[in-house]
């Protein structure tokens, strides 16, 4: 296969929004890589992971499409609230989130690594 289409809002062949990575099977897929995983999502309001993660070795960076969407961290938190703000955390960062309003975020992470994001005790 030289290309694939879809539309990453409706198609439900990824897993909870990841729709580019590792969750495609052993690479007979276009959108399997162990490179980067692609994620879109719609949040609605109030929406929250509120256990502290943390991934071992994958980069993170989020970019809001719409909404309102807070990520916190030990140093503090990033609030999302304009189209295109961003937050970008290197592996081993523990955070969390929620969407203070419904929200649309394209998160990527590289590498795509199964079983890299783990849950953490929060932050003291």
């Amino acid at each position: 296969m030289d290309f694939v289409s879809g539309n990453c809002r409706k198609d439900d062949a990824g897993e909870r929004g990841w729709f580019v990575g590792h969750f495609f099977g052993d690479g007979g897929d276009l959108r399997f890589t162990t490179d980067v995983e692609v994620k879109w999502a719609t949040h609605p309001a109030g929406d929250t992971r509120p256990a502290w993660s943390r991934n071992r070795t994958a980069t993170t960076i989020s970019i809001l499409i719409s909404g309102r969407f807070r990520v916190s961290f030990a140093g503090g938190d990033v609030v999302l609230c304009e189209q295109g703000d961003y937050v970008l955390w290197a592996a081993g960062v523990p955070h969390h989130w929620v969407a203070e309003e419904e929200s649309t975020i394209v998160t990527v992470r590289w590498p795509s690594l199964a079983g890299d994001s783990q849950s953490v005790p929060a932050p003291r």
